[in-house]
C-alpha cells in the first residue's frame, strides 16, 4: 500500500537515482545499501515522518524495521493505522 511512496522517499533521501528504481519489497536495506548509514537513517526517519504525517519514536525502531523495503513500508502502514 505504501511501498511506492516509501521507495520514492528512500530514493530521494539516499540520492539513489535510477538505480533505486530496481528496489522491490524484498530488497534488503540495512547492511546492503552503502548509502544507508546511521546519518542517512536519521534523515530517512525525518523524511518519512514529514511525508506520512507520523511520529517515529526511538522505541519504534529496530533493525528489522529497515531489513527490507517491504518491512519499512509495513512499518509506515502500521504507524499510519495506529
Amino acid at each position: 500500500m505504501y511501498l511506492d511512496d516509501v521507495k520514492t522517499t528512500l530514493i530521494d533521501v539516499l540520492n539513489l537515482g535510477p538505480a533505486g528504481q530496481a528496489l522491490d519489497a524484498d530488497s534488503p536495506l540495512l547492511g546492503s545499501l552503502p548509502e544507508l548509514d546511521s546519518m542517512a537513517v536519521v534523515s530517512l526517519i525525518g523524511a518519512l515522518e514529514e511525508r506520512f504525517d507520523i511520529e517515529i519514536g526511538d522505541d519504534d525502531l529496530s533493525a528489522s524495521t529497515f531489513e527490507t523495503l517491504g518491512s519499512l513500508a509495513a512499518f509506515v502502514a502500521a504507524k499510519r493505522a495506529g
